[in-house]
């Protein structure tokens, strides 16, 4: 059975804050091919048994990268023109990168993406569990261990996967 409910989640990170450092370390020393596998495999288990329309706290979170390319894609689905849509959605920065002008994403509702189908490429790709070089993106894959229960899971599963919790206590 798995975690899904974030405040349970938030309070067993808290307690096992000096389990995940030594399990990062760990981490770092064992075959990269050999965690990207398992990490894989866990991954479409929990992702199959975990419905992210319960949760939703990614896109209720996440600052969202906006490509100029899928700018074009989402304003020509929502039948508005680029500037339309750059202006009720975009913040550019000075370096002109794009975001999303607010958090939580705009198009949230009920726990659901209204443009799920043209999402963007960072929301099509979260947690980027299947990604490869897992071993290489700790930190990032650790900043979303209480923010999304689909990492959790993953990462205590492995835990066990891969014999470290052999070795607690």
């Amino acid at each position: 059975m798995f975690i899904t409910q974030l405040q349970q989640i938030i309070q067993i990170a808290a307690e096992k804050e000096g389990e995940n450092d030594a399990f990062k370390d760990f981490l770092q020393a064992a075959n990269i091919t050999d965690i990207d596998l398992l990490v894989s495999e866990l991954n479409k288990q929990v992702e199959q048994a975990i419905d992210c329309t319960q949760c939703g706290n990614c896109c209720k979170t996440l600052l969202i990268n906006v490509s100029e390319e899928k700018a074009k894609q989402l304003a020509g689905y929502l039948q508005q023109s680029v500037q339309k849509f750059e202006e009720t959605y975009i913040e550019k920065g000075s370096n002109g990168m794009m975001l999303m002008n607010t958090i939580p994403c705009h198009f949230l509702k009920d726990n659901s993406c209204t443009v799920y189908e043209h999402r963007f490429d960072g929301c099509r790709e979260f947690p980027g569990l299947h990604l490869p070089n897992f071993t290489q993106r700790l930190f990032t894959v650790f900043m979303h261990y209480t923010r999304c229960p689909i990492v959790f899971n993953v990462i205590e599963q492995l835990k066990t996967t891969t014999g470290f919790a052999d070795n607690l206590q």
